[in-house]
């Protein structure tokens, strides 16, 4: 949620439709209004409590066809209330800028001008709208003053152009945190406080203070919305409690989760990232139950595993999902589950109730390193994996004799999890 809004752009939108309803009341006869509220009231009521506790839905809308489904901004379902536009391109000609190109031939023909005005339809609903910059294979790199520059000019350039309440980081091939800073920076200065800034980190990049989305989050967190961390293809990660945990697990968010609400974010900007069917990712796929379980754990301390917080931290800013189009393969099974949740709270359950066996195996238990142990002595290939050091590591490109654990965050091997 903006923290610059005393009321939610819902909240604000759900009065004027009060206020229209009873102006229509007043000249057609009170009697005509109907006895009790109808079902789309009551929906609306559920989501306007989502937004009235500060709390984000956020989906991820594809601007391609992966074999999920392809749908226009028109058929998300309201209990989206932040949609981000999966993604935005590498600008032609400017570095580090961006830009946008709609994949109307890999979405049935839909059209730009659909495209604009199912955006303005969304947030006429006092739903928001962002542009996200990188994914998988999406790459834009800040490494300068002149490419902080132009990403924040392009960007506020497509806000202009599109209307996109703001931006979301998912670059997942590093950042460098002081010239991201600089850009978010000079893009807020130009779009003012109702900007959206959101950012969805793996795992990883909150395992230690010096990593780079660890300090942008750090450095933005007066101007920053919510941090979605990705909870999914992921393996065996430290929490904040210094146990390794499992992906696909209540146990594995919440320990990992603790980690941005004690480095001094406010709960607002605290998000929980997962896929919305087990397609959807690679691994860490939850049912939407165990998400809720998560929450519990978090907000009241509640439904917690072997991991539960000294102090329950209130309501956090949300629940993110890969995605959209992946939960409408499921009938939205994730949205509706996680909404209803939003909006009544967490459940009252026991304290510490026995933990459910993960959705999919762990990656790399802990203890157990699969991986061959590495040699100084042989070559490696992008991709390959070596244990090092009760660590895994994954090449990024061809190496030799660079040891693990020793190249930095740029470096040739990136960390996979402890075993």
């Amino acid at each position: 949620m903006n923290r610059h809004r005393s009321r939610s752009p819902r909240a604000k939108a759900l009065v004027a439709g009060a206020f229209a309803l009873l102006t229509a009341a007043f000249a057609i006869g009170a009697a005509q209004l109907p006895a009790g509220p109808t079902e789309a009231e009551t929906v609306a009521a559920e989501e306007a409590a989502v937004q009235a506790n500060g709390q984000w839905l956020t989906g991820y809308w594809h601007n391609f066809d992966n074999g999920s489904t392809v749908m226009p901004l028109s058929e998300i379902p309201s209990e989206y209330n932040l949609v981000a536009v999966a993604f935005a391109d590498n600008h032609p000609s400017l570095p580090g800028g961006i830009t946008f190109n709609l994949a109307s031939g890999e979405l049935d023909g839909y059209t730009d001008a659909q495209f604009r005005a199912d955006i303005a339809a969304i947030q006429a609903q006092g739903r928001k709208v962002i542009i996200s910059v990188g994914g998988e294979r999406g790459n834009v790199i800040v490494s300068n003053p002149t490419q902080a520059q132009n990403f924040a000019d392009t960007t506020y350039a497509l806000m202009q152009d599109y209307g996109f309440d703001g931006v979301d980081i998912d670059l997942e091939h590093g950042i460098n945190a002081q010239y991201m800073t600089d850009a978010l920076r000079d893009l807020h200065g130009q779009a003012g406080n109702d900007l959206i800034i959101t950012m969805a980190p793996q795992t990883i990049d909150f395992q230690a203070p010096t990593m780079g989305y660890y300090q942008l989050a750090s450095n933005i967190s007066d101007i920053l919305t919510i941090v979605n961390m990705q909870y999914y293809n992921s393996g065996t990660m430290m929490g904040c409690d210094q146990k390794v945990y499992s992906q696909g697990t209540p146990d594995f968010v919440a320990a990992l989760a603790c980690i941005q609400l004690e480095m001094g974010l406010a709960p607002s900007q605290v998000g929980l990232g997962l896929p919305a069917t087990p397609r959807a990712a690679g691994g860490g796929h939850m049912a939407p139950s165990q998400v809720v379980r998560a929450l519990d754990c978090l907000e009241a301390g509640t439904n917690c595993g072997s991991f539960s917080p000294a102090t329950p931290y209130g309501p956090i800013g949300g629940v993110m999902t890969w995605s959209i189009n992946w939960d409408a393969t499921n009938g939205y099974a994730f949205a509706n589950t996680i909404s209803d949740r939003l909006a009544q709270g967490p459940g009252t359950g026991p304290t510490n109730p026995p933990t459910d066996p993960p959705t999919d195996p762990p990656t790399n238990p802990p203890g157990d390193c699969t991986a061959p142990a590495w040699a100084s002595g042989t070559v490696y290939n992008g991709g390959n994996v070596v244990s090092h050091n009760g660590s895994e590591w994954r090449a990024q490109w061809w190496t030799q004799g660079e040891e693990p654990g020793t190249t930095g965050e740029w470096g040739v091997w990136r960390l996979v999890g402890a075993c």
